[in-house]
């Protein structure tokens, strides 16, 4: 059956746009036949390429979405979104600066804490390690810290003379509940022959795990009034550090929380302590999205040489199409089809690819782990204990767009050539 473009009374009609003859046509353009083998290899690959682009940067962008979503949740867990320093001495009256604050409008709450540097050491051997001391009730404030813990109990804290440590400062002391760990601190008693170090050895009443491995292998938590003698600070702490209700907003938190303090101080926010941290981060994020839309591009460049090649192959088809009454504009649409079938076919397979990766991606990190016998992921090295995915799904959007985007202007010029096409010299010499 011929595409018969004339009526019975002699006048021209013309094919709708995106016709079933245009698709019919195309579509036998996309099945591949013996003598254009070649033709349908290239146009393999550039649906392989497309596929594999688009997955690798929806698989790589979730995974570094995910890295500063729990390194954040992390830092912002478990230390203040807003630290209160006092410039005028010692900070006597932080239980008052506390309550005040508090108060503030969008401010969960504020914790008074004394934090100090020291050498912790067991029987196995020892590492630096940063002591923080808090109250029970404050230590039950920090989610983070209070619903973590794995061994022991906080039970209580403030009582006690114990301490809280990490697994991974567990593991490496070879410590658990109950055992002792000494710590001792360079800034000691002063006596006529100098400064000597203050050493002191502490049960294990808890061990927690943050799941960041920096803080559970260098955190040690002891009771605010302990760690006031043991650092030689009666009735004053080093910070208040205040935890707001959304940490985006800190900008406009802190303003009511200057008016709050009501004492000479210096107010540090998250955003100024992690700076650095978070912009690499966020710079390495947007290189890596840069460089891996370079596959996205190559694929898309497959698809021109492909039509192009294809074009030049059905060159006598397009003249006889043409004479039929086909016009330029349905032979580019023809071609446009072509091209663009494999271009959202290529960005469907690879959504769908990269989506189902990451959900599943810390299984298939542990399954590839256990197969090569290697560690693809070690938190000494990463921070965290697992490898997150967060799925964003304007970003994706944006992926997927990107994808289809490239790709129906890879079809434009090839199919611009056909269009252009002259029938006369086309079948001349056949």
């Amino acid at each position: 059956m011929s595409p018969d473009l004339s009526s019975k009374s002699g006048k021209k009609e013309t094919t709708h746009p995106f016709s079933r003859f245009e698709w019919m046509v195309a579509g036998r353009y996309l099945r591949a036949r013996r003598k254009e083998t070649f033709i349908s290899i290239i146009a393999g690959f550039s649906f392989f390429g497309i596929m594999l682009g688009v997955a690798t940067l929806i698989i790589v962008m979730a995974v570094m979405n995910g890295f500063r979503g729990e390194l954040q949740s992390r830092i912002l867990g478990l230390n203040g979104h807003v630290i209160i320093q006092p410039v005028d001495g010692e900070f006597t009256d932080y239980e008052e600066v506390a309550k005040r604050v508090s108060t503030v409008d969008g401010v969960r709450f504020a914790i008074s804490l004394i934090e100090g540097q020291a050498l912790v050491s067991s029987g196995v051997g020892g590492n630096g390690a940063l002591v923080r001391g808090l109250s029970e009730a404050d230590i039950r404030k920090i989610s983070e810290l209070s619903s973590n813990i794995r061994q022991g109990t906080l039970d209580g804290f403030s009582e006690a003379e114990g301490v809280a440590i990490g697994t991974r400062m567990a593991r490496n002391l070879g410590l658990r509940v109950g055992d002792k760990i000494t710590i001792i601190s360079p800034e000691g008693d002063v006596t006529p022959f100098g400064t000597t170090p203050r050493v002191k050895a502490y049960p294990v009443l808890a061990i927690f795990e943050i799941g960041m491995s920096e803080y559970d292998s260098t955190f040690v938590f002891m009771p605010l009034n302990e760690a006031q003698l043991y650092f030689n600070l009666a009735n004053t702490v080093s910070v208040v550090e205040v935890f707001i209700d959304d940490p985006d907003k800190v900008d406009a938190a802190r303003k009511k929380i200057e008016k709050a303090v009501g004492r000479p101080h210096i107010l540090v926010d998250w955003t100024q302590r992690n700076k650095t941290f978070f912009d690499a981060l966020e710079v390495e994020r947007n290189v890596m999205f840069l460089i891996l839309s370079l596959i996205i591009l190559i694929a898309a460049l497959n698809i021109i040489s492909g039509l192009t090649m294809l074009v030049k192959d059905k060159g006598k088809d397009i003249a006889i199409l043409r004479t039929m009454g086909a016009t330029r504009g349905s032979i580019l649409r023809i071609f446009l089809i072509t091209g663009a079938v494999i271009g959202v076919a290529g960005t469907v397979a690879g959504l769908v690819l990269g989506v189902v990766v990451c959900l599943n991606i810390e299984n298939i990190r542990q399954f590839l782990s256990s197969l090569s016998g290697t560690t693809l992921f070690d938190p000494t090295l990463y921070f965290l204990s697992r490898l997150p995915a967060d799925l964003d799904t304007l970003e994706t959007g944006r992926i997927v767009m990107m994808a289809i985007g490239l790709s129906l202007l890879a079809t434009l010029f090839p199919a611009w050539r056909a269009a252009k096409l002259d029938p006369v010299e086309a079948l001349r010499y056949e």
